[in-house]
């Protein structure tokens, strides 16, 4: 069984590619086919701009499709300095990992040098049986305005993210760390449901 991840991000294909093909599932992405369309992603929430990913790519590919979208909340801030859904795209311009880490940096650094943030995710497969919804929070962790000298290519804010179990930035955690805290990543359920959801 194939499934095409509607993403251009390599963190987020590295989290799930290797568990998906455990369980049999050939994971595509958008370099692998050589495509990519020009998607507006307007919608108001994570799952909206997940589905607008997922059945744009689908419709155009015919594989049934992964579209995965995140919002994030951070403590404190007004409603008009929310990231919301628009994490990348600040003013109106696209953010690089470097840029993002260097804003979000100087935003924490304005509301003291720690806030407490949240993050929401959204996933949509859409395939010959229609879409099905998936959606999870992830909690329990702070940003902090120094940033380690570390990065995870594709996940610029786990440079600013600290780990309270480990007292330790998310992208310095070691890999027995990281499965710890895996849990709280929520990949073993989202695994389960897009291995279920493309086996009916």
């Amino acid at each position: 069984m194939k499934v095409l991840f509607a993403t251009t991000n390599p963190a987020k294909v590295g989290k799930y590619k290797e568990p998906l093909e455990q369980k049999g599932i050939e994971v595509l992405t958008l370099k692998d086919l050589n495509f990519k369309l020009d998607i507006e992603e307007n919608g108001k929430d994570a799952i909206e701009n997940a589905y607008i990913k997922a059945k744009a790519y689908y419709d155009a590919t015919k594989i049934p499709t992964i579209g995965m979208d995140n919002s994030l909340f951070i403590e404190g801030l007004p409603d008009e300095k929310q990231p919301g859904t628009h994490v990348r795209r600040v003013n109106g311009r696209e953010l690089n990992d470097d840029e993002m880490i260097e804003y979000y940096s100087n935003l924490v650094k304005e509301y003291g040098g720690r806030v407490i943030a949240k993050w929401i995710f959204g996933l949509v497969i859409c395939d010959d049986n229609g879409e099905k919804h998936y959606s999870w929070t992830k909690e329990h962790f702070y940003f902090v305005d120094k940033p380690s000298d570390k990065r995870n290519l594709g996940y610029p804010l786990e440079s600013i993210s600290i780990v309270p179990e480990f007292n330790k930035y998310s992208v310095e955690l070691s890999e027995e760390e990281k499965q710890q805290y895996k849990k709280n990543d929520n990949i073993d359920n989202v695994v389960e449901f897009i291995f279920n959801s493309i086996q009916k």
